[in-house]
């Protein structure tokens, strides 16, 4: 009979494979190696799936929709599909462990991008909506990805291990958006739409990684942490039910890390949707937006292991502090910057991403600490629903913004945004315990 993540949560007799792994922390200690391992080496695709969509979504839809009031609503839908794909992978999860929940999503992904193309080739609008809601699941994925590598970790390992299995999706996030042109024009030699090149190499990454997670993500991290935090726990069985849940979740440190995580992507999404759009308005064609979007999403991503190693040394509220003030610095530099200046349109992203992975981290780190494994997954999934929900806003509320006013307008509405990090952290340490 399978292991699961909801029976270790009830059975006392573990198999003894899992007894094992409950008995020796060397056991321990090498899967949460291998776990990292291959938890790397899947984000690498997960990284080109999500890179190639983001950087031509607000193009193909401007291009099949013939306005760009409508631009932002590709990262509104494959970020409200991740809302969803996010609840439905903490969820699986939980029950059945990481390695169904994660592989579930990235492979839906590909479905999704295989989907988009078939959109572009018959110019079907609305099925070119649902398959970006579908899509999202691979960016859920990738993004869930990241708790998954904390399964196994200890305390002060927490920051680190979730910026280890992020860091990874920089090789791939960075070289797909780079990879436009070139998929544009195999796309071109097929009789796909040029825009739609890039979604071949979506789905065939999203694929690869999900059959990475299902076939090698063996024994399954969060089975086994949930199992040797209950063999530590030895709760009193005279506990209610009421006073288990308490005891297993945090609340202050839950909302805290949630509203970092939220306002920032927020702010992210918004930005990034309209600065392809805007790069078009000021002559810059397809290869400079690539290498814009290329240097922003390494910003989110590369600078993971020391973004990590300093959550887990100065404290999460710290560097949330740091991810308010990059951000401000980004929004300032993106609406004064002249409009066909380069370096400071790199800048701004560039720091749009790094204040982004400042938030991503430090709220991440907060929430692993404020939960128990017997309900880390599906406190995680809910959690990311709002930050994908956060998301979907941003770049749907970002199109308007811009079609009505400017780029201008909308980076400094985000960097204002991103000062209300600064009271959520001073809340959280004045109501310390």
């Amino acid at each position: 009979m399978t292991m699961t993540a909801k029976d270790t949560n009830v059975s006392t007799q573990q198999p003894i494979w899992l007894q094992e792994y409950i008995d020796s922390p060397e056991r321990q200690a090498k899967l949460y190696k291998k776990t990292l391992r291959i938890l790397m080496f899947s984000q690498i695709f997960g990284g080109a799936g999500l890179g190639a969509g983001v950087t031509v979504g607000a193009l193909l839809a401007q291009d099949m929709l013939g306005t760009e009031n409508a631009a932002g609503i590709p990262t509104a839908l494959f970020t409200l599909g991740s809302a969803g794909a996010a609840l439905l992978i903490g969820r699986s999860s939980q029950r059945f462990g990481r390695r169904a929940g994660l592989a579930g999503g990235f492979l839906a992904g590909g479905v999704g991008a295989i989907g988009v193309i078939m959109a572009a080739l018959t110019n079907n609008i609305a099925l070119l909506f649902l398959s970006l809601l579908i899509y999202g699941a691979g960016t859920a994925s990738n993004l869930q990805a990241r708790y998954a590598g904390t399964d196994l970790a200890t305390d002060k390992q927490r920051a680190t291990a979730a910026s280890m299995a992020m860091v990874s999706t920089t090789l791939g996030a960075v070289v797909a958006p780079n990879l436009v042109n070139t998929m544009g024009e195999f796309a071109d030699s097929i009789g796909v739409p040029t825009l739609a090149g890039p979604f071949i190499l979506s789905g065939v990454a999203f694929i690869m990684a999900g059959l990475l997670i299902l076939f090698f993500l063996r024994p399954d991290p969060l089975v086994v942490s949930t199992a040797i935090a209950n063999a530590q726990k030895n709760v009193n069985t005279t506990e209610t039910e009421t006073n288990l849940k308490s005891a297993n979740i945090n609340k202050k440190g839950v909302v805290v890390g949630s509203v970092i995580m939220i306002l920032t992507q927020f702010v992210m999404a918004a930005i990034m949707t309209m600065t392809p759009i805007h790069m078009g308005h000021h002559g810059h064609g397809l290869q400079e937006v690539g290498v814009v979007i290329g240097f922003h999403i390494a910003a989110m991503y590369l600078p993971s292991p020391l973004t990590g190693i300093l959550v887990d040394k100065f404290g999460r509220t710290t560097m949330a502090v740091a991810s308010g003030a990059t951000l401000l610095a980004s929004g300032l530099v993106a609406a004064f910057a002249p409009v066909g200046s380069m370096p400071l349109l790199t800048l701004a992203l560039v720091l749009l991403g790094l204040g982004w992975n400042f938030g991503l981290i430090s709220g991440t780190a907060l929430i692993i600490d404020s939960t128990h494994p017997s309900v880390r997954a599906k406190t995680q999934g809910s959690v990311d629903v709002l930050f994908a929900l956060s998301g979907a806003a941003g770049g749907g509320i970002s199109g308007m913004v811009v079609a009505h006013s400017s780029y201008a307008a909308l980076s400094l509405s985000g960097a204002i945004l991103s000062l209300l990090l600064i009271p959520v952290v001073v809340w959280s340490r004045k109501n310390k315990s």
